[in-house]
């Protein structure tokens, strides 16, 4: 059950008529000039070295790129280490292609599946944290992603320490079948546990978030904070138009839209995360005593 009500208070000042529609990652918006990307909302070339600089923030539009499971906790985080990092997926279900899709993301990616857990510091307070790898299947939640979550939540709910989740997934692993559903359910108990123990948990979305992620834990953050333009939903904008017969909103599923709407706390420029998490658990600690 949240403990803070959805306000509309944002931390940064942002720019909504920024171009949403196209969120590249790096990898997927290379110049062909080596050294070179381009960024698809405003579609600047940068020196990659100088995105990289800039926390893989665009230095003319601000737009995010994309961040890897092990950059963002680098990012965030001190004295990170992780838990079951070795847990895989099996294609129990004989999906055809699945084994090939798997070594090839284990071996291209060097991460065995969609989502990196742990414990670490951020500015010396410790606690629990998830974080989606959306290079990895679109960061799909299968069933070693919601067993890994919930592994964290369990012992984080023993240790007595908060925890922090990062998405960024399409949504359930359709290889998987009804069980990757499942794990909707298996994380939302294990989140409801965390939470009668008096024990916070902050959601930050990042984009995409999408499906049965945006269905379960995405929303079930004590604090949802958001970085800027990104996009959260569950079904895709062309998706319920074409199902509705009717013109959405404008900026329809952008964290600007859900902020105004209540169902975001704050939005929050990258460099300013660490400073915001600490502001935050230093605001809860006294229930993680």
């Amino acid at each position: 059950m949240p403990i803070f009500g959805k306000t509309k208070f944002s931390t940064v000042n942002y720019d909504k008529t920024t171009p949403t529609a196209a969120m590249p990652s790096l990898e997927d918006s290379e110049n062909p000039q080596e050294g070179f990307t381009k960024c698809r909302s405003c579609e600047s070339p940068i020196l990659i070295e100088e995105l990289v600089a800039n926390s893989s923030i665009c230095p003319k539009c601000d737009y995010h790129f994309p961040l890897r499971a092990m950059d963002r906790i680098n990012s965030l985080m001190t004295d990170f280490e992780e838990i079951d990092a070795n847990m895989q997926s099996v294609n129990f279900l004989g999906f055809t292609g699945y084994d090939k899709t798997l070594t090839s993301k284990q071996m291209t990616l060097d991460t065995k599946d969609a989502v990196i857990c742990g414990f670490g510091k951020i500015k010396g307070q410790k606690t629990g944290i998830v974080v989606m790898d959306f290079k990895f299947m679109g960061g799909s939640l299968g069933s070693v992603v919601g067993e890994k979550i919930t592994r964290l939540v369990e012992a984080a709910t023993e240790k007595r320490l908060p925890v922090i989740i990062v998405t960024a997934s399409g949504g359930a692993r359709m290889q998987e079948g009804c069980v990757s559903l499942m794990q909707m359910a298996k994380t939302s108990g294990a989140l409801a546990r965390l939470s009668n123990n008096d024990l916070p948990m902050i959601c930050l979305l990042t984009n995409p978030t999408y499906g049965g992620v945006t269905a379960s834990y995405a929303s079930l953050g004590d604090i949802i904070i958001s970085e800027p333009n990104a996009l959260i939903g569950f079904a895709g904008a062309r998706v319920i138009e074409t199902t509705i017969k009717a013109e959405l909103p404008e900026n329809f599923q952008t964290a600007e839209f859900l902020v105004d709407h209540g169902l975001v706390d704050r939005i929050v420029h990258r460099e300013q995360l660490q400073d915001e998490l600490a502001l935050i658990l230093d605001y809860v600690s006294g229930k993680c005593k």
